[in-house]
C-alpha cells in the first residue's frame, strides 16, 4: 500500500463544494445507508453544515490526504451519548485513510465513551471502527434513507 499523509484541519468554506460532490456519489450514499434526505438538495446540505459549524457541541474536521480534501470526520451529540461519523471520497477507499483520520479525531477528542453506527453490511466501515477500538454492543433495525427501506445496523462503543 502506498504511503499517504493523512491529516485533519478545521472545515473551510472551500471544503463544502467538495463534501457536497462526495456525498452525492451513489455508491458511497448506498454504502453509508443512513444519510439525510435528498443528497442533491444543496440548500439542505448548506443549512446542515451551517448548523454543524456553528455548534459548540460538534467537533468537525476536514480529512486531508497528501494535502487534498478527501472527506470529513466529526464527533457530535450529547455528553455520554456522543457519536463519531466520517465520510471518505470513494476514490480514496481501501488506502487506510479512514482509519488514520478516525484515529486522529479520537486523539483530538479524548472524551469517552463514544459511539458509532454502521449499516450491518458495511464491512469496510465496521473494520475501520474495529481498528480504532470500537466494539459492537447492539444490533438494531432502522430506516436507511439512502436505500429506501429498513436495514440492519450495528451500534459500536469506544470506552477508553
Amino acid at each position: 500500500m502506498e504511503s499517504v499523509e493523512v491529516g485533519l484541519r478545521p472545515v473551510h468554506d472551500s471544503d463544502l463544494p467538495v463534501f457536497f460532490r462526495q456525498m452525492n456519489d451513489p455508491e458511497s450514499v448506498r454504502m453509508a445507508a443512513f444519510t439525510g434526505g435528498d443528497p442533491a438538495d444543496r440548500a439542505a446540505f448548506d443549512a446542515r453544515w451551517k448548523r454543524i459549524r456553528a455548534s459548540a457541541d460538534v467537533v468537525a474536521r476536514t480529512v486531508l490526504a497528501d494535502g487534498d480534501v478527501v472527506g470529513s470526520a466529526a464527533v457530535y451529540g450529547e455528553p455520554g451519548e456522543r457519536e463519531v461519523t466520517y465520510w471518505i471520497d470513494r476514490a480514496y477507499w481501501g488506502r487506510g485513510i479512514a482509519t488514520r483520520a478516525l484515529m486522529a479525531l479520537l486523539a483530538a477528542v479524548p472524551e469517552r465513551p463514544l459511539y458509532a453506527r454502521a449499516a450491518a453490511d458495511n464491512t469496510a466501515s465496521r473494520r475501520v471502527l474495529a481498528k480504532c477500538g470500537f466494539r459492537v454492543t447492539a444490533h438494531a433495525r432502522g430506516f436507511a434513507e439512502a436505500r429506501g427501506e429498513k436495514i440492519d445496523e450495528v451500534v459500536l462503543l469506544l470506552e477508553s
